[in-house]
């Protein structure tokens, strides 16, 4: 017998420019009265969708049930950055480092797994290339250190076989229209995507497969007589078998609890604009140092926008407060004028922030939790391909499909413990203010 309370519910924090800028093509949904199912999905973000999407191709015939706490692509799936990224990416290193080649490799081939996993899907739903783009992306360096880390990153890559380019300034200035890049370092084999479209059409394509209920949080978890029952505010789903794709919020069900960090990272977009020096149509770049600004340039019917995140936080609540948001958007606004002047006079239209979630040892909060209930969360920074990997995962885990690369995935130590707090909270905090202090141009 199992009973859980959640008595935390996701919050948002500011309005994702992504979110407010996508359509979506299908009525909300919710949980009106008491549904039985086969399956049961918690959350419909990237590993909730990719495990419902997974399930329904290994059980066609069975009844599949999401149940979202808010609004589809709202969260925080539609308030990341958009990059899907192959080669690896650890935000919590100094730099981007690659470990051991045999970690390495199987680290890669599991993010190209979940790439391809979400192009099938980006393909069956008819997403287009302004929401599913397999551009590539760049590593942009500001400043002779992050020429250097990227000289770092590239002997790395170049020893494991990897597909890697270097840009010169001239090169990044055709790019981006801003002289403010000294170089920078391509790999092609990130796809970007327009976070809150993606999210939309993914459900929008499922909705045909799986019964998707929004606005219907789960306040209560029980296992009685076998079988898992969630209670939401107006109705129930009971299923012998659930899976949990909430990500940090997996402490809230009970689950990992001291063992994941949560944290903020912040982001603004502008209003459109047009006739300005920013390059080509649509670019994408990641900070040499994984602390500085990652900057990405939209461009639609015409008009474009440019979308920059910087700053991390480490925090236990779920939102943050106005004030802060207002704050790091000045500190955003400075760093946007310094990469393009031309844009002095373009208002960020869009600030928000958005909760990611790190385990110290750099591993997820996967597995079998209590019997027939599947965890696929903590994303440590890279929720697109991490979550879709977690999800597809923890859907072939619990329909008993075994693969190498389950097994692989399967194989990883739980997330360790953090040190209680407040010790967890002023040392995380003092680390990334020291190293965004590091990052200095590249932020």
């Amino acid at each position: 017998m199992s009973d859980i309370v959640v008595k935390r519910l996701p919050a948002e924090s500011g309005t994702s420019g992504w979110e407010a800028i996508s359509r979506r093509s299908f009525p909300v949904r919710t949980l009106d009265g008491d549904v039985s199912a086969d399956w049961l999905v918690i959350g419909a973000g990237f590993a909730g969708l990719s495990a419902a999407r997974r399930l329904c191709q290994l059980r066609p015939d069975d009844k599949i049930v999401l149940l979202e706490a808010g609004e589809i692509a709202k969260g925080t799936a539609g308030r990341n950055s958009g990059y899907m990224i192959d080669v690896p990416h650890n935000l919590s290193s100094g730099e981007y480092s690659v470990a051991s080649e045999t970690v390495t490799m199987a680290e890669i081939a599991q993010n190209r797994f979940a790439i391809s996993f979400a192009a099938d899907a980006a393909a069956e739903y008819g997403m287009s290339v302004r929401t599913f783009d397999p551009a590539g992306k760049i590593n942009a360096a500001a400043t002779e250190r992050g020429i250097k880390l990227n000289a770092n990153y590239g002997r790395s890559l170049a020893g494991i076989g990897e597909e890697h380019r270097f840009l010169d300034a001239d090169e990044m200035r055709e790019i981006t229209g801003s002289s403010y890049y000294l170089g920078g370092l391509y790999t092609p084999g990130a796809v970007m995507i327009q976070p809150a479209d993606y999210i939309r059409g993914f459900a929008a394509g499922l909705a045909s497969k799986a019964d998707i209920f929004e606005h219907s949080p789960v306040l209560k978890l029980e296992r009685r007589g076998g079988m898992w029952k969630a209670e939401s505010r107006n109705g129930s789903v009971t299923a012998p078998k659930a899976i949990l794709g909430v990500n940090g919020h997996i402490e809230d069900f009970g689950h990992f609890r001291g063992r994941l960090m949560h944290i903020f990272t912040y982001a603004s977009m502008t209003a459109p604009f047009t006739g300005r020096s920013t390059g080509k149509d649509r670019w994408a770049l990641l900070p040499a140092d994984p602390m500085g600004a990652t900057v990405r340039k939209i461009t639609s019917d015409g008009s474009s926008r440019i979308v920059m995140r910087t700053r991390f936080t480490y925090d236990r609540a779920v939102q943050v407060g106005e004030k802060r948001l207002a704050g790091i958007a000045a500190e955003q606004r400075t760093s946007l004028d310094a990469r393009f002047p031309d844009l002095k006079d373009v208002q960020f239209e869009h600030v928000w922030a958005g909760r990611l979630c790190l385990s110290r040892n750099h591993v997820p909060a996967f597995g079998e939790v209590d019997k027939g209930l599947y965890s696929a969360c903590c994303e440590n920074g890279l929720g697109t391909v991490k979550s879709t990997l977690a999800g597809v995962m923890a859907a072939d885990l619990a329909t008993g499909t075994h693969s190498h690369l389950l097994d692989e995935f399967s194989d990883q130590p739980v997330p360790a413990r953090l040190p209680p707090e407040p010790l967890a909270w002023l040392g995380v905090n003092i680390v990334i203010r020291l190293q965004e202090l590091r990052a200095g141009r590249e932020g």
